[in-house]
């Protein structure tokens, strides 16, 4: 059984002291595959070193997160631009809107999504978007960019079953993590009217922890958790949930 994680800051600092031993707990629990959102610049090097100690298992993205645009926010675009000229990555992610921490940079974070969206297209690479108290404001840049090039994930989709569809229109999957675990996160109570062929699983570590875990760091290895929800939504077996999502990630990231 290949389980797939498809969005997990495994570089991230809340990791610095047992980084291998984490992925290796997931990796023997049937987590083979994790593909790493970029934040800013700042973490560039802790990717590319993720990818270097794990070369079979870690897949990189690229892109400027809407939380990192910042006063630099242009040059740090033009930084993005470089590193997906200068080698290969899997997508154009995170990007996206976020007004939840500050409202005061919406043009901007307009502005750096777009700009990202048209250079995935360039490289027909999927994007991934991060959306926080945003779904009409991200919903009216998809409008204005949806084209048959337009492709990706949703990431740490939390909407109703209304915006579900408005996002699948835009040929996006559903990134579904530990809130469809969660007591009144939602999701889970319209999630089997969303066809299995649209979804992927994704843990957002550290951040996020599904049931049990909640509250505390999140972990590659606690997908099982996502997962096992899922058995109980869709009726399927956990083989047959991991194989469909699985599979969902390889069309998206054509790997």
């Amino acid at each position: 059984m290949i389980i797939t994680d498809t969005h997990t800051h495994l570089y991230s600092e809340q990791f610095d002291n047992d980084r291998s031993l984490v992925i290796e707990k997931a990796i023997n629990a049937g987590v083979s595959r994790f593909f790493i959102p970029a934040i800013d610049s700042s973490y560039t090097s802790a990717m590319l070193q993720l990818e270097k100690d794990f070369p079979s298992n870690v897949f990189l993205m690229m892109g400027l997160h809407p939380t990192s645009v910042k006063e630099n926010y242009k040059e740090e675009l033009n930084l993005v631009k470089d590193w997906l000229e200068k080698r290969k990555f899997f997508a154009v992610g995170e990007i996206g809107i976020d007004l939840y921490w500050d409202k005061t940079r919406l043009k901007e974070q307009q502005d750096a999504f777009k700009l990202q969206i048209e250079w995935a297209k360039e490289k027909n690479l999927p994007i991934v978007i991060h959306c926080r108290d945003a779904f009409d404001e991200i919903f009216e840049v998809l409008d204005d960019v949806k084209d048959d090039q337009l492709h990706g994930i949703f990431h740490c989709f939390t909407g109703l079953l209304e915006q579900a569809h408005r996002a699948l229109s835009y040929n996006m999957k559903l990134g579904i993590g530990g809130v469809v675990t969660f007591k009144n996160g939602g999701i889970d109570k319209f999630l089997s009217e969303i066809d299995l062929k649209h979804i992927v699983l994704e843990t957002d570590a550290p951040y996020l922890s599904p049931t049990p875990y909640r509250g505390k760091r999140n972990e590659s290895g606690y997908i099982i958790n996502i997962l096992d929800k899922l058995v109980d939504i869709y009726n399927l077996t956990p083989e047959r949930i991991a194989e469909i999502t699985t599979q969902n990630s390889k069309d998206v990231f054509r790997i």
